[in-house]
């Protein structure tokens, strides 16, 4: 039994099966990795584990908890937190003030902005924002403004900002989406890291083969909505029916 148990999803929109009978079991600490070709029905399975999407059919458990019927924030205090392929992070605010937020709403439940001004009054709350920007190199940039960070950058402000909500799962949707090949092996490397350093399940889309093999402990396969193989990376390499999926044809 999983951390993460995703059993008989079925999602329609209109006539176009987006998922058919999707089952997924994520063992905790382990990162899975979700890929097929364009419209294999991976980012709508995402949308459905963070609450975005009601799917027809199934049932998606956390901890043994059920996760569909809530709401996204609801999920996310459930301990999964979401990396989405663009960073979702405030342009006009500091990278601390960036920082700020998440640790008010674990606290609080509130994201509101005018909370940030605690920033300057409580020690507490600086301490804490800068251990985490610290774990992810980033306390040197903490008074720039996050709009003028680079790709990769941003993408670890995102990541940290996660990680403070203390998430047991992360859900990342093409993490190294956009970056240079200098950036997506320090997004790998950071990656590896957090997983060794705190033992978080990590759930993956990816695109880029090299990501997946490189993070990857198991690999479910989708093409056309439907699961057409899950094994370790690597099986997963030389699968005819992998081939066939990315190729068009089966290789021989």
């Amino acid at each position: 039994m999983g951390i993460l148990e995703v059993k008989n999803i079925n999602k329609r929109f209109g006539g176009l099966q987006a998922l058919g009978d999707v089952n997924l079991d994520v063992q905790e600490g382990s990162c899975h990795a979700i890929i097929g070709p364009n419209g294999a029905g991976k980012s709508t399975l995402l949308n459905v584990l963070v609450g975005k999407l009601i799917p027809d059919t199934g049932t998606v458990m956390f901890e043994n908890k059920p996760v569909l019927g809530r709401k996204p924030h609801e999920i996310n205090q459930m301990g999964i937190s979401r990396v989405f392929q663009t960073p979702e992070i405030f342009g006009d605010l500091t990278v601390m003030e960036n920082m700020v937020i998440p640790i008010l709403a674990r606290r609080d439940g509130s994201f509101a902005l005018h909370a940030i001004s605690q920033l300057r009054n409580e020690k507490s709350l600086n301490e804490e924002a800068e251990q985490m920007l610290a774990e992810v190199n980033m306390l040197e940039k903490r008074n720039m403004q996050a709009s003028s960070l680079s790709r990769g950058d941003k993408r670890r402000l995102e990541m940290a900002m996660c990680l403070v909500q203390q998430p047991r799962l992360l859900l990342l949707d093409e993490p190294t989406a956009g970056m240079a090949r200098a950036d997506t092996n320090n997004t790998i490397d950071l990656l590896k890291e957090i997983k060794e350093k705190r033992n978080i399940t990590m759930a993956i889309i990816e695109h880029d083969m090299h990501v997946v093999f490189s993070l990857a402990d198991r690999i479910t396969v989708l093409a056309q909505g439907t699961p057409l193989v899950e094994d370790t990376p690597e099986n997963i390499k030389g699968h005819p029916k992998v081939r066939e999926a990315y190729l068009g044809e089966a290789q021989v």
